[in-house]
């Protein structure tokens, strides 16, 4: 019989604030009217029509109602003027404060986790300085929904104290969106692994990647399709193809963020086209070369309503975010999660390709994952509907702890755990057999019911903290004594050995 696991739920609780809100771009609906004009032209002929002398007076009411609510809220107007500016009959002068008002009909306020706050993970933050001994100082990352469910990265900052208490720093109100911009450049191996893994793999691709060097920028890569587009077959032939290459362009990005925001101010949004519905389910991990470098890293879902598309983002200091897709056979559903280090001079991810059972991947590039073989299988009754895993694994002398998820009767999320081997994490050596932590009856409500998840821990002193995502209705605390945990894996003898074919 599995030793019971004293697990202790801290008194912390966050949950969706409505309050917390993004000035975002928007366009009304497409489509073209009669006589051929979209409404974005015909909204813009409207403003255009009211007198000057009300439109000071308009700008200066819309100032007074929301310039309190964001930081640079004139900057923000702005930029949302300049992306309807081509629209502007040419020679028409529009004054400062009509183009504000141009650009505050061009946005809109959308709160990022009005519907839903979960699913968190949690790393040590990058600056360090003036921590008390004992103590470390965590960024939290978290998958914040608003409306159309559409999924954004958050973040929450804290203390993990000497004494085991646990201090969250307050959430910032005034929340922020990142610059985005095309990457530096692009790797054409890399590039043309994922055409062929989108399905794309034709005579026309093959011809536009032949006229790019082995890296490539975003400015070649427009010029060698603006030379297909003209001097190739008919639009009509080449236009998916065009079409897919940019949509995979676009999926590798930058963004930045202002460095004297708050981290807990900025917001991930989706950008990359195969993000319309959102970014899921980030594990961030603090990676350490073999240098002694280090690195965040975090793997997510892109979702466009249809399809999954697998990314990692780095980062060094939680401004600046390069965000790259992931290919390879292991790079084909939710749920991976990096190692924190390399292991026998490789990169090791956690896999779940086939949306059922955990697969472990190794690599000598962190952006392409070809090598994947099983790692376990569903066994016991709370998990038989599908395993995976929940965040990076927790390094320890006793092996690797990883924390599952496993899915049972009624679609009842819980969490547990296994022990890997330290030197070949594809010996499971530990396994538990019931769930470390499972929704109780107040944490079995929400908009997901019945589910408790994370994405990621973190080893602290002689504790395990883990934060946890329960029913997509907000997030909580919990620690365990790593002691106990290890005790409770090793005294477990795993039942199951990796499918032979």
């Amino acid at each position: 019989m599995m030793k019971t696991i004293p697990i202790k739920r801290t008194r912390h609780r966050l949950f969706p604030d409505a309050r917390r809100v993004l000035a975002k771009p928007y366009l009304p609906g497409e489509e073209l009217l009669s006589p051929g004009v979209s409404r974005a032209y015909l909204l813009l002929q409207r403003i255009l029509a009211i007198p000057e002398s009300k439109v000071r007076g308009l700008c200066a009411e819309i100032m007074e109602r929301f310039e309190h609510r964001h930081d640079d809220f004139a900057q923000t107007l702005e930029l949302h003027y300049e992306q309807v500016a081509h629209l502007i009959p040419e020679g028409a002068r529009v004054s400062a404060e009509r183009r504000a008002l141009i650009g505050a009909y061009f946005t809109h306020e959308y709160a990022v986790e009005a519907a839903a706050l979960f699913n968190p993970s949690i790393v040590a933050a990058p600056d360090q300085a003036g921590v008390p001994a004992g103590a470390l100082r965590f960024l939290m990352s978290v998958r914040a929904v608003g409306e159309g469910h559409l999924s954004s990265i958050e973040f929450r900052t804290g203390l993990l104290e000497a004494d085991g208490d646990i201090a969250m720093d307050p959430a910032g109100t005034r929340l922020v969106g990142g610059r985005r911009a095309p990457p530096a450049d692009f790797n054409k191996a890399r590039f043309r692994i994922k055409l062929q893994e989108l399905g794309l793999d034709n005579a026309l691709s093959s011809a536009v990647l032949a006229d790019l060097d082995d890296t490539f920028s975003q400015d070649a890569l427009d010029s060698a399709l603006i030379a297909l587009e003209r001097d190739g077959p008919p639009h009509a032939i080449s236009f998916e193809t065009v079409k897919i290459i940019r949509m995979l362009a676009s999926s590798n990005y930058v963004t930045t963020f202002p460095a004297d925001s708050a981290v807990s101010e900025r917001v991930i949004f989706p950008a990359g086209p195969h993000e319309t519905h959102g970014m899921e389910d980030a594990r961030f991990v603090l990676f350490t070369e073999d240098d002694g470098s280090q690195v965040y890293y975090a793997t997510y879902t892109a979702y466009d309503g249809f399809k999954i598309l697998p990314q990692l983002i780095e980062t060094r200091d939680f401004v600046r975010f390069t965000i790259k897709t992931l290919n390879g056979a292991a790079a084909q559903n939710k749920g991976m999660a990096l190692f924190p280090r390399r292991i026998d001079g490789k990169y090791v991810m956690l896999s779940r390709k086939d949306r059922e059972n955990l697969h472990l991947a190794w690599s000598d590039d962190v952006h392409h994952w070809a090598d994947v073989t099983e790692l376990l299988r569903p066994q016991e009754p709370w998990e038989l509907l599908q395993i995976g895993n929940c965040g990076s694994p927790i390094e320890t002398e006793a092996g690797w702890i990883v924390l599952t998820h496993g899915v049972g009767p009624m679609r009842r999320y819980a969490i547990g755990a296994l022990l890997l081997a330290l030197d070949d994490p594809r010996k499971v050596i530990g396994h538990l057999t019931t769930p470390l932590l499972e929704p109780d009856e107040d944490e079995r409500e929400g908009y997901v019911p019945n589910v408790l998840y994370t994405c990621g821990a973190i080893a602290h002193g002689d504790a395990l903290i883990i934060p946890y995502g329960f029913s997509d209705a907000g997030i909580g605390i919990a620690r365990v004594a790593i002691a106990d945990l290890l005790s409770a894996l090793t005294s477990s003898r795993p039942h199951y050995s990796r499918a032979t074919t």
